[in-house]
């Protein structure tokens, strides 16, 4: 028996390409593994491909917050200008809650690598006691947004009524105020 929360945890790349089987998606590894670096927690996940469309998109994400309890509800895809790019508008519409300090923060991390960055429409939001995150559709922009925000996801499950998130030091030190932080058992 493990020390750690169980946690659940939706991974969900959405591309009308990835999802016809077009290419091979590359976003739900890079989800999977960057979280099983960065998390000591025994993990399920819950991972899905589906295409830009905002009634699935939707689907998908109710599904994972409210029927099959995930803690945590990654996206990566469909966040940019064009046209068919509708993940935020999905989100934004079965949240209970705006987190724009997710938002904000990841297009500041990102702007570090690239000027393209300011197009970006990722989001944060709660749905019940999930934390659902936009992410960039690439494997080395999931890593670098994710290094730069993860930080601050762990009390936000914590406030949720999550499970309790416990980080690798090594990867990524989450943050917690002195009166959050579990003593570990001896």
């Amino acid at each position: 028996m493990s020390q750690y929360d169980n946690a659940r945890i939706g991974i969900v790349s959405i591309s009308d390409r990835a999802s016809s089987g077009a290419y091979e998606d590359k976003g739900l590894p890079a989800l999977r593994e960057w979280l099983e670096a960065a998390l000591f927690n025994p993990l399920a996940f819950d991972a899905l491909l589906i295409p830009d469309e905002q009634p699935a998109i939707e689907a998908a994400l109710k599904e994972l917050a409210d029927t099959r309890g995930c803690c945590l509800i990654l996206t990566t895809g469909g966040t940019g200008p064009a046209p068919r790019d509708v993940t935020p508008e999905a989100t934004l519409a079965v949240a209970d809650k705006l987190m724009p300090g997710f938002g904000e923060a990841m297009r500041a991390v990102s702007l570090k690598y690239v000027p393209t960055a300011i197009l970006s429409r990722q989001v944060g939001v709660v749905r019940g006691k999930s934390l659902i995150l936009n992410l960039p559709g690439q494997p080395k922009a999931i890593a670098e947004t994710l290094d730069g925000v993860f930080a601050a996801v762990p009390y936000c499950i914590d406030l949720i009524g999550g499970p309790y998130l416990e980080t690798r030091p090594e990867k990524i030190q989450a943050f917690r105020p002195k009166s959050a932080i579990r003593q570990k058992p001896e």
